[in-house]
């Protein structure tokens, strides 16, 4: 009996002890720890008071002192720091006249112990700045900066299925509508052309000129002829009689995008008006002329034609533009856009440049020729058109050139009546 009572006392001194000394562990750990504690935050009040680097701390003061900051229009500059850890290599050839520090200067000298983010910056100067300004992303300004004579602009999106072989557009919005009444009710047919027969149209949008629409359409049409086709966007207003009028349009060919499932494009374009006149006789051809001055370049933009006289139409027919610069009646050079299938109201859309030194601008001229080609048969001319000095034209083709000569680097656009005679 008394063996028992012996182990059980033993028993209990031993849990006793263990007990005070786990205890004493857990008091020794706390304690530890507020004294890290203590320690970190004298580190950072002897640094943020005992600091002398010049640049570093010139640098924190301007993060103190808002006010200053409010005052500079100019956005400032971030520094760039080299730690202390580097201070034995070569930093000669500064380029901002920074003073570097020499080695022996005591902040300099790794400290050990606790370290802060602030107290890292001990004995680093400053080489350099990086402009902030120089790493952002372009400000989008597409709808704040409109041209004069702007009559509204509209944005889209386009992405092609190839599996189910499906194009499908989305209307986004248009904005900076100028209707013929104060309010506008507006609402956009969408085109793929050459096929004007059928169309899809988007619902109206009662008494605003920034109409916000947000839905999407689809065009069943197979990848041989995708980039064949052209999308137009044809905007119109309701006034309160139910009657339409159309305020503008948008044109734009496929054949140059890159149309994949995983890539949707996002497109804005400035309104068109579209020209309501009757075609002429052989039909009507739209496009741009531009001289560059100091390049001694002269470019032609093919935009479209219409009212083409095909002799066969097929959508075997392909229809081109074949552009030839001339001086004194002389062959210089041609160049010719990709042919158009099937109709008589081709979009082209593709730009050519010429040399053409600025002596040579009163005896060049430009012939613009419009061709249809069928598949083993011969080619034949639709129509042509001549612009240039007063030597070879006259009227509509003489202020064409005229106009492109008195505003140098600026696209000038006209549409022009075909010929047919060589």
């Amino acid at each position: 009996m008394c063996f028992y009572v012996c182990i059980e006392q033993a028993v209990a001194v031993a849990g006793a002890v263990i007990g005070g000394i786990l205890l004493f562990v857990l008091i020794g750990m706390t304690a530890y720890l507020l004294w890290k504690k203590f320690c970190c935050l004298l580190s950072y009040e002897k640094l943020t008071s005992s600091v002398k680097t010049t640049n570093v701390n010139a640098f924190f003061q301007d993060q103190i002192n808002p006010e200053m900051q409010l005052k500079s229009t100019r956005s400032r500059s971030v520094p760039f720091i080299i730690p202390p850890t580097l201070h034995g290599r070569d930093w000669i050839n500064l380029t901002n006249e920074e003073q570097v520090q020499e080695d022996s200067d005591p902040y300099m000298i790794p400290q050990s112990g606790p370290r802060s983010s602030f107290h890292s910056l001990a004995g680093a100067y400053v080489v350099g700045t990086i402009n902030p300004e120089l790493y952002k992303f372009p400000e989008d300004k597409s709808e704040t900066d409109f041209p004069d004579g702007n009559i509204g602009r509209l944005w889209f999106s386009i992405e092609y299925e190839q599996e189910s072989e499906r194009l499908l557009v989305s209307l986004i919005k248009v904005r900076k509508l100028q209707p013929p009444a104060d309010s506008c009710s507006p609402f956009v047919k969408i085109y793929l052309l050459p096929d004007e027969r059928s169309c899809l149209q988007s619902k109206t949008k009662r008494k605003t000129l920034n109409p916000q629409f947000d839905e999407n359409f689809v065009f069943q049409v197979s990848s041989k002829m995708l980039l064949q086709r052209t999308l137009k966007f044809l905007v119109y207003h309701v006034d309160k009689h139910k009657k339409h009028h159309l305020l503008g349009q948008v044109i734009f060919p496929l054949k140059n995008e890159v149309l994949t499932d995983d890539n949707k494009l996002v497109i804005w374009r400035d309104l068109e008006k579209e020209n309501l006149e009757p075609p002429s006789e052989y039909g009507d051809i739209q496009f741009s002329l531009s001289y560059n001055d100091y390049l001694g370049r002269l470019t032609v933009v093919v935009l479209r034609a219409r009212g083409l006289k095909l002799q066969e139409e097929s959508h075997a027919v392909g229809v081109y533009v074949k552009v030839s610069l001339m001086n004194h009646n002389k062959f210089i050079k041609s160049k010719k856009t990709a042919a158009v299938l099937g109709t008589a109201n081709p979009v082209y859309n593709e730009t050519f440049s010429f040399k053409a030194d600025q002596t040579e601008l009163d005896t060049a001229s430009l012939s613009l020729s419009v061709l249809q080609s069928i598949k083993g048969e011969k080619t034949l001319l639709l129509g042509r058109v001549v612009v240039g000095p007063f030597m070879y034209t006259r009227g509509k083709e003489l202020e064409h050139w005229n106009e492109m000569i008195s505003k140098p680097k600026e696209l000038v656009k006209r549409w022009h009546a075909l010929c047919h005679s060589m």
